[in-house]
């Protein structure tokens, strides 16, 4: 009886570790290839894998200023990411996000810098501020919205759709920065909106960094979002149409209402993204600031397992291989593009986890990430 009393802690240990490391460990592995990968590529061009590696870490986090670079490369990639994986949870493929980030921004730099010539008077920053952040998150739940409706009425493929209307998003945003939005200083030669009011900027954390309260604001939201989907109605119904929308429906779930939803509220992550970056770092939208954001949010959503807190840790990584890679050019005169070969690697054995099961002979499981339910399913 004493043997049984003092094995049960043990067990009762196991059972709460061993689905957390059944969770990171083919992530950990896809990360870990991929930079033995990267490292042979960087060989065979001439290069020393060991100093580009120590560049890179040198300059992710070798001081408080890198660190900071780091957390400000991460914000936008979290709440870009949370929108992708938002929209996995509900069995949708958004790949959207880029314009509905793109319009988020440009939401936020308006009312920002335009709403007080309006009204005539500077608004005070307890209004501006989520004012400006809120036109953002509406201006990129609308858009998200679009090809959502669509798929719930029409049967629209939700990827065709969120990519053509990436093109959409993307061109207006330069119609507007280049001509009724663009910036008259006579100084002024590029295609970007005039800078925001003082009442509409996000605070600094830290004095002489640039790590600002946008990023403990993704954290928050990151547990919002997990909140969300595993303890409401809500992110029971959005999870449950995305593994099975033939039993939702026969749940009696309103499958139509989810999907708009589902794509509305990643939308408004992804405008959020825009949003803290107008607000909290270049304090006006400039063209293609953002470009890349929403391609490397899918990555990252895979990457995290479309877990908000995998999503977190994800877009660390990446904010710390973006931010890295000068200091790793600087040192060894390896081009910072090799950082984006090994983001495609880590992709790609994330995507197709068979090969790293393969590789270290690891037993597949049953449950496995559905993506989205087909062109019109």
């Amino acid at each position: 009886m004493q043997s049984t009393g003092d094995n049960q802690p043990k067990q009762g240990w196991r059972q709460v570790a061993q689905p957390v490391i059944n969770a990171i460990l083919v992530p950990f592995l896809a990360i870990f290839t991929a930079v033995i990968v990267g490292g042979v590529i960087i060989a065979i061009v001439g290069g020393d894998p060991f100093a580009a590696y120590l560049g890179l870490a040198q300059g992710a986090f070798g001081s408080a200023k890198a660190w900071s670079e780091t957390l400000v490369w991460a914000t936008p990639y979290i709440f870009a990411g949370l929108a992708v994986a938002l929209a996995f949870k509900g069995g949708l493929f958004n790949i959207g996000a880029e314009g509905q980030l793109a319009f988020g921004a440009v939401a936020t730099a308006w009312v920002g810098y335009a709403l007080p010539e309006m009204l005539g008077f500077d608004i005070p920053g307890l209004l501006h501020l989520p004012l400006a952040v809120g036109a953002g998150i509406l201006a990129g739940a609308l858009w998200a919205a679009i090809p959502g409706a669509l798929r719930a009425y029409a049967g629209g493929s939700e990827v065709i759709n969120t990519i053509m209307m990436n093109y959409i998003a993307l061109n207006i945003t330069s119609f507007l920065l280049n001509g009724p939005m663009k910036d008259r200083n006579p100084l002024n030669v590029i295609a970007r909106t005039p800078e925001i009011a003082e009442g509409a900027r996000l605070p600094v954390i830290f004095d002489g960094l640039r790590v600002h309260w946008g990023f403990p604001l993704a954290l928050l939201v990151a547990f919002g979002v997990w909140y969300l989907l595993w303890k409401t109605t809500l992110g029971f119904e959005i999870r449950t149409v995305g593994a099975n929308p033939d039993a939702a429906k026969y749940a009696g779930i309103n499958f139509k209402r989810i999907i708009i939803l589902t794509m509305a509220l990643s939308g408004l992550l992804a405008g959020m993204a825009g949003a803290v970056e107008v607000t909290g770092l270049n304090y006006r939208h400039e063209l293609g600031f953002s470009i890349g954001y929403g391609f490397d949010a899918i990555a990252i959503a895979l990457l995290g397992k479309t877990h908000p807190m995998g999503v977190v840790l994800a877009s660390i990584l990446f904010g710390a291989m973006r931010n890295g890679a000068t200091r790793m050019q600087f040192l060894t005169q390896i081009p910072v593009d090799i950082i984006s070969v090994i983001q495609a690697l880590i992709l790609l054995f994330v995507a197709a986890d068979a090969i790293i099961r393969y590789i270290y002979r690891i037993k597949a499981k049953e449950d496995r990430l559905v993506l989205t339910r087909g062109w019109r399913g």
